[in-house]
């Protein structure tokens, strides 16, 4: 089968051809040859790049995602202007969120044997969307800045940032909003599924039933990358949500065989490479840095959440942060949070993006003067594991039983957290909030990018 990339540059050539003999074979004229327009094409991605690997193409057959990126270039082609270009990424990138959804959800053909609860094919079908926008050569002039609208609105469209839709105000359903993230740390073990980002395909748009009534959940995901939290994904896609919800939830995969309700979150970063292998060190950059606190804090029901039973993974009270105290030099651990006036190194939920999700979402929380009505804050899903076996990535397989079965016990779990997260916040609810510090594992190595087990927390 011809891949459509191949088909146009086929073309180009033909056309190309057909007006040289064109050229050579017409009389002499004074008009001066039109150029073509400069190109904005750019190279795929290193996030792009790994899309070519047989475990990707494999994941993308066997859901019968791989069909997505060729029909899309197809779609690309006709387009005439930047407008109807526009108008085709949104649909398109909107069609495949809805696809994912709708497949965990147990709607329509699996389109192959991959089980359905699966996040990985919407990451890679995806990343085949991108890859062409960014390669594609139109008929019209296409600037930079355009093809960057183009990326930034495919997406937003299919990662579900603009499709959130809460019933309308004064009607009798909760409004819950949770988010999920990308696979990441591929280059360990392209493989990799992320139990958060599962968890918002299997949500998002259900409805569940608490003690209050019945609740509303929305859900979108965010990338794994550093410059698109300093462009503002998260305040972008929240803003408007956050004073229309009753409680959100950030969600990321943390450490082996526990969740953790991250207590405090850090305005820091602390390098670890992102999908695109990009590392950042520093404060977390935020609008108004001059108001910038250190240091932000959950108002979810922790001491509910942690009591209730929620599932077969235990789930903690994670307090422990990493600070350079007040007048110090040196970062310490502190198992019981930050001591006053004390800069930031790591959250409970560490130094990489799912500490800054967390960040970013209450520090908007707080800034639009919603933290003392509004419970959110960030939950750590244990690290979805593949089966005995099949644990090598040069030898395994794609997916095993028991890897499905994990992921399928974790997005139940949150189900229930948030379920009880909603109950113990109900009108008429008295939430205690008494301490419950983990200070068995609040060593330094779980406060950094890297937990103790050597996972990436994010």
């Amino acid at each position: 089968m011809i891949s459509p990339l191949t088909y146009r540059r086929a073309r180009a050539a033909a056309t190309g051809l057909a007006a040289l003999l064109a050229g050579l074979c017409a009389p002499t004229t004074a008009s001066a040859t039109p150029t073509a327009p400069a190109s904005s094409a750019a190279a795929p991605t290193v996030e792009e790049q790994r899309l070519d690997r047989a475990v990707p193409q494999e994941i993308l057959r066997r859901s019968g995602f791989d069909t997505v990126a060729p029909e899309f270039a197809r779609a690309l082609d006709g387009a005439r202007s930047y407008a109807q270009a526009e108008r085709i990424v949104v649909r398109q990138g909107g069609r495949l969120w809805t696809r994912a959804v709708d497949r965990a959800q147990g709607r329509g053909p699996a389109g192959g044997d991959l089980s359905r609860d699966d996040d990985r094919p919407l990451y890679w079908a995806r990343l085949g969307m991108t890859r062409e926008v960014r390669g594609w050569e139109p008929r019209f002039e296409l600037s930079a800045s355009q093809r960057a609208q183009l990326l930034g609105a495919l997406e937003r469209a299919s990662r579900g940032q603009d499709s959130l839709l809460f019933p309308q105000r004064g009607k009798e359903v909760k409004r819950i909003l949770v988010t999920g993230f990308d696979p990441f740390t591929l280059d360990r073990d392209v493989r990799i599924s992320n139990p958060s980002g599962a968890t918002a395909l299997a949500l998002d748009g259900t409805v569940i039933r608490t003690a209050d009534g019945l609740a509303r959940v929305e859900t979108a995901v965010f990338p794994v990358r550093w410059q698109d939290f300093a462009d503002g994904t998260v305040e972008r896609t929240l803003r408007k949500q956050l004073p229309r919800v009753d409680l959100f939830a950030t969600v990321s995969q943390g450490r082996v065989g526990r969740f953790d309700v991250e207590r405090t979150n850090g305005a820091w970063r602390g390098g670890f490479a992102d999908n695109d292998t990009v590392g950042r060190t520093g404060t977390i950059p935020v609008t108004d840095p001059a108001t910038q606190p250190q240091w932000t804090t959950t108002t979810l029901p922790y001491a509910d959440i942690v009591a209730a039973a929620t599932g077969r993974f235990p789930v903690y009270d994670n307090t422990s942060v990493t600070e350079i105290p007040a007048g110090g030099t040196a970062a310490v651990v502190r198992p019981d949070g930050p001591t006053p006036g004390s800069t930031a190194r790591a959250g409970g939920g560490g130094d990489y993006l799912s500490n800054e999700i967390a960040y970013r979402a209450t520090l908007l929380r707080d800034r639009l003067g919603l933290g003392s009505s509004l419970p959110g804050g960030h939950v750590h899903t244990p690290v979805l594991q593949f089966g005995a076996g099949n644990t090598d990535p040069a030898t395994g397989t794609v997916t095993d039983p028991e890897f499905v079965r994990n992921r399928l016990d974790i997005i139940a779990q949150v189900r229930t957290i948030v379920t009880v997260a909603v109950d113990a916040t109900a009108p008429g609810t008295t939430t205690d909030t008494a301490t419950t510090t983990d200070t068995a594992t609040a060593t330094a190595a779980d406060s950094g990018a890297v937990s103790a087990t050597g996972r990436t927390r994010g």
